[in-house]
């Protein structure tokens, strides 16, 4: 670790040395002071030792893979962690798993597009997390505020930081959602997703307005990111998509919540 207390330190997991240095390179351009790992447990290690900012991490590591090294190092660090595909269809089934990945990065990849999208995320709110650290700018950035629809058209219940939508409760601060009074298992994006169209109950969101949103202007091009996303979020809320009782899509478009009473 440098002696500059606000230099970010990035932690690469990889085995192909090839691909470790082109990271390396890309990082260190972006600000990053770079540690490497070979394998997958002598990532958790540096982890455990380091606490970086930023993880990336490959799938397909000699030892342990890189969802079970993602799972391991979840609960000691907030950092934001890339993991780097050799395949595009990969992607669905890493989200799908909920493992608590920020972004995914198919190989080959371009370094200034994975600047560009750690950039992004840096910029994103950031919650205190396991190794004590706060967001990029030294304290977490305020969520949307509730959005004021046209003269009788209701707005969300806001009081001290809490938005209400039917039985769904969310508290800005703490980040915490509650469905029915028991807390929902939201990852970081899930909980953004569903705290922004809580804000604005009545507006339809397009996938580029979300995207720019919580992901950062780099994103604009990954509408599928969006709609993965809302579908874990959807099954954590005991969604029937054919008849929805919160986030109802919008065709071509985006999504908007369904009316509080439908809920």
């Amino acid at each position: 670790m440098t002696s500059d207390p606000h230099t970010r330190v990035a932690l690469i997991i990889e085995d192909d040395a090839d691909v470790r240095q082109l990271l390396v390179m890309t990082l260190g351009m972006n600000g990053f002071t770079t540690i490497e790992a070979e394998n997958g447990r002598q990532g958790v290690a540096l982890v455990r030792e380091r606490r970086p900012d930023l993880v990336t991490l490959d799938l397909n590591l000699p030892d342990i893979d890189g969802v079970e090294v993602c799972r391991q190092i979840r609960p000691l660090t907030d950092a934001y962690v890339v993991m780097i595909t050799a395949r595009q269809d990969e992607i669905d089934r890493l989200i799908g798993l909920e493992i608590g990945a920020d972004d995914f990065v198919v190989k080959p990849f371009s370094p200034r597009e994975v600047g560009a999208r750690v950039n992004a995320m840096f910029r994103r709110p950031r919650s205190t997390g396991a190794n004590g650290s706060q967001s990029p700018s030294g304290a977490e950035e305020p969520l949307p505020a509730a959005a004021v629809g046209a003269a009788g058209a209701a707005a969300p219940a806001q009081v001290e930081n809490l938005l209400t939508h039917g039985p769904l409760t969310i508290d800005a601060e703490g980040r915490i959602a509650m469905l029915d009074g028991v807390e929902l298992p939201l990852t970081r994006i899930e909980f953004d997703l569903l705290a922004t169209l809580v804000s604005g109950p009545r507006r339809v969101w397009q996938r580029e307005t979300l995207l720019s949103r919580i992901w950062g202007d780099g994103w604009i091009n990954d509408q599928h990111l969006v709609e993965v996303h809302i579908r874990n979020l959807r099954k954590k809320l005991g969604e029937d998509t054919k008849a929805p009782r919160f986030i109802r899509t919008v065709r071509g478009v985006g999504y908007r919540m369904m009316p509080p009473s439908a809920a």
